[in-house]
């Protein structure tokens, strides 16, 4: 089926897929999480760690269809058509995850990943103050946020990476306690009205991947007031 130009079909990390299912991710034979619209593929803990790639929705023309590509090095796959194999919407979490909210992408020179990004028609939305001298800018790739996060001045010539992922849930207390001591308590987030945790342990747990869990958007909840969505 067509996707929308841009919108995050999966990300690839270098995890084994029983750290994630111990953190409630249901994980079919095939190592794929399929949270909302997006596939989280566990690729296996032997060789790199972390985000290693994500897959985007585009054109042949973007960068090549099927083909992986640095973009400002993130390692980028186009894909016309959305990944076969099971309904992603319907997928029952024991975390209670429904969707990825935002992953984050750090970079030394946030003006340089911007125009990289843009290549690929993925246009910056917002800017704000992060504090200590960064700066954060968000696309949108579809349903998903893309938090790039950087210096306000650049501060070297290295590449973008890939850092973490934030998965928005039904009930935040619920989550928490199904995680137990693998996360923090549920504390205020940046955004107005919503509540997030953080995994506890990193790569010790097995999950290599710094992972935090949110409350719903307040505009998402039945009767609640606009939230701010970009």
């Amino acid at each position: 089926m067509g996707l929308g130009r841009g919108a995050l079909v999966e990300v690839m990390v270098g995890d084994d897929p029983d750290p994630w299912s111990a953190i409630g991710f249901a994980v079919d034979d095939a190592g794929v999480s399929r949270v909302g619209g997006v596939r989280i593929r566990l690729v296996g803990a032997d060789g790199r760690r972390g985000l290693l790639g994500w897959t985007l929705a585009g054109e042949v023309d973007d960068v090549g269809n099927g083909h992986i590509h640095a973009v400002d090095g993130l390692p980028t796959t186009v894909a016309t058509a959305a990944p076969t194999g099971g309904d992603a919407d319907t997928t029952a979490h024991p975390n209670g995850a429904t969707g990825l909210d935002h992953l984050v992408v750090v970079t030394p020179d946030l003006d340089r990943t911007t125009t990289a990004l843009a290549a690929l028609s993925l246009d910056a939305r917002r800017t704000r103050e992060a504090g200590r001298g960064r700066l954060q800018r968000f696309f949108r790739l579809g349903e998903v946020i893309l938090e790039v996060v950087g210096p306000a001045e650049p501060s070297g010539d290295g590449p973008a990476t890939f850092w973490g992922l934030a998965f928005t849930v039904g009930d935040i207390e619920a989550t928490a306690a199904q995680l137990g001591d693998r996360a923090g308590p549920p504390r205020p987030a940046v955004q107005p009205g919503r509540r997030i945790t953080t995994l506890r342990g990193g790569a010790e747990g097995g999950v290599s991947v710094p992972v935090a869990f949110m409350s719903p958007h307040e505009c998402s909840r039945p009767g609640g007031a606009p939230g701010q969505r970009l």
